[in-house]
């Protein structure tokens, strides 16, 4: 396959189907969305990547685009995302490969270099800094945490908890829901002088998560009308589901991944995150860690002026930074 010619194809692995398009040939960079997004997420990352001498490679995620969208609220753990990430590789053909993530892709990126030495050669990630896995006292959950720290103030991830809230929120407008995140949250809102600084997903008690989305007069210019219109036509389609079910399954995650705890990630590691996003954990404290809990890594560069939304807002970038990381592997 040429390096510009854009294969879809639908994997069956995992005990699911998944989408996945693929451009060029060589070593396979497989990439990881997050939410509320598409394998399109990764669009200004394809071609070059490809270009570049590899084989890269978008999932659509579980839950979302023409992945399938299982029903249980629990087919959502990470143990099922990385799963899906692990049945991937393989129905790919491939012994290896490089994994790549943003926002939620990017935990699923990291604890799939951890989980999988073998198979994952190197991790990079995008908007999420690594987070080690940890145990909690008896008793006490994700979700407790998340709440003492919101104090009397709402937080988006606990917003998601209850099936049918969020999805009644978003789905109202969905055109809305997709203006207003990738706006919101993005750069553009600091520098077009509307928010000080990144929101960190807290709000009012008693407010919609809908009621705190800005919408632009006029869209960045990263973010076209046919852009709006895609990621608008996929979640009209599948609603918000699937993708707020992987956040319903938070608590889940350090039982899962306790069997980790003390190890950590070896692999060759690049993190790149915003100036101005705060959304997931991109705090000066979390990438300060980084070395300690990932050895291998290479490079942490934080890009001035960027929000949440890195490879679509900053695609050159991210993309030299990733090539040059990929190359030197």
């Amino acid at each position: 396959m040429a390096a510009n010619e854009v294969e879809h194809q639908q994997l069956e692995t995992n005990g699911i189907s998944i989408h996945a398009v693929s451009m060029g040939t060589g070593p396979l960079v497989l990439f990881c969305h997050g939410f509320p997004e598409a394998w399109y997420s990764w669009r200004h990352q394809l071609p070059a990547v490809a270009d570049a001498g590899f084989r890269a490679v978008a999932m659509d995620m579980r839950g979302y685009g023409k992945t399938s969208a299982p029903a249980a609220v629990d087919a959502y753990t990470i143990s099922h995302l990385v799963g899906d990430v692990v049945g991937t590789v393989h129905a790919l053909g491939a012994d290896d490969a490089v994994v790549v993530g943003h926002d939620w892709g990017a935990p699923v990126a990291w604890y799939s270099a951890l989980m999988r030495p073998d198979l994952f050669r190197a991790v990079a990630a995008l908007s999420v800094p690594y987070i080690p896995p940890f145990s909690l006292p008896d008793g006490l959950t994700m979700n407790d945490l998340m709440r003492a720290n919101a104090g009397d103030r709402e937080y988006y991830r606990l917003y998601f908890q209850e099936p049918g809230v969020a999805e009644a929120d978003l789905e109202a407008d969905v055109d809305h829901s997709v203006r207003g995140f990738l706006y919101s949250i993005s750069g553009d809102i600091v520098a077009d002088g509307i928010h000080e600084a990144g929101w960190d997903g807290h709000f009012p008690m008693g407010q919609s998560l809908a009621e705190q989305m800005v919408i632009p007069e006029q869209l960045p210019s990263w973010l076209s009308e046919e852009d709006v219109a895609f990621y608008t036509s996929e979640l009209s389609a599948n609603g918000f589901r699937g993708g707020l079910n992987w956040y319903r399954n938070i608590n889940a995650m350090p039982g899962i991944l306790s069997p980790f705890v003390g190890t950590a990630i070896n692999q060759p590691a690049l993190y790149l995150g915003g100036e101005h996003d705060l959304i997931a954990g991109n705090t000066p404290e979390a990438i300060a860690a980084l070395p300690g809990t990932v050895p291998g890594l290479r490079m942490s560069q934080i890009l001035p002026g960027a929000g949440h939304w890195l490879q679509q807002e900053r695609p050159r970038e991210v993309n030299d930074a990733l090539i040059d990381f990929l190359t030197s592997l």
